[in-house]
């Protein structure tokens, strides 16, 4: 993979205020890139622009709220044109039992995981539609998790949230390949983020703490390797379902 392989290309990141969404936009940014970074805290945002430099712009938004990623994109398009490249990635991972969790914790994970990643890529479809008419790349990336096949007890409600962006993923594929937008799911397993610090089940989270201290787990750098080199590639090839995982998760 080459620079001028994304080199001039008008990219989104959602979630961009911290982990993956973060390393995604300094990784696109840093192979010159125009980035959008979209996230709800605008300290983080701006502060991750203003070292990232001038052909980056924070866009405070909630994703789990159409009109605020309607108002996001206006405000993208007004800066930087017509955009080529969606990351979608941010998301919301909250563990419970079943019969004891929250209710408003499992609307906020199907507010952002799933209703979130419709908005973004509904609100930027018409862009990535004209770009790929013009015979240019153009990408609609998910980043889903691993979750969304394999199953861990207490995150079922999590787990059908990513399985529902992994076929989701499919499903827009069969719309949206022959026209020329590239739909991909990038599927992360453990990765050293904020996912899961907000869950109030303080036995979860001890829980997932437990998990990543024991195992060498992956760095939100690594998948914004795996998220550029994705995007890089010719425009006839698709990555389009990637499962990046520890080694020793296996």
């Amino acid at each position: 993979m080459t620079h001028n392989n994304i080199e001039g290309r008008v990219a989104v990141v959602t979630g961009a205020s911290s982990g993956i969404g973060a390393a995604t936009a300094r990784r696109l940014a840093g192979d010159g890139m125009k980035v959008a970074l979209l996230g709800r805290r605008k300290d983080r945002l701006e502060e991750l622009a203003r070292t990232l430099g001038a052909n980056t712009l924070a866009v405070t938004v909630d994703v789990s709220m159409r009109q605020s990623v309607l108002d996001a994109a206006a405000q993208v398009r007004a800066a930087f044109g017509s955009v080529d490249l969606v990351v979608a990635n941010a998301g919301i991972m909250l563990g419970a039992p079943f019969e004891q969790a929250e209710i408003d914790e499992w609307d906020q994970m199907v507010g952002t995981n799933i209703n979130g990643l419709l908005y973004t890529g509904r609100a930027f479809i018409d862009d990535l539609l004209a770009a790929a008419g013009a015979g240019r790349r153009a990408d609609l990336v998910f980043v889903g998790s691993i979750g969304g096949h394999a199953a861990f007890a207490n995150y079922g409600v999590y787990c059908a949230t990513k399985a529902a962006v992994a076929h989701l993923t499919r499903t827009l594929r069969t719309e949206l390949g022959p026209r020329g937008v590239r739909v991909k799911n990038i599927e992360p397993g453990f990765t050293g983020t904020e996912l899961g610090a907000g869950m109030r089940d303080d036995t979860r989270r001890a829980e997932l703490v437990g998990w990543r201290e024991g195992l060498e787990i992956l760095l939100p750098e690594d998948i914004a390797d795996a998220i550029a080199f994705a995007v890089s590639v010719p425009r006839r090839v698709n990555v389009a379902e990637l499962i990046v995982v520890p080694t020793e998760q296996g």
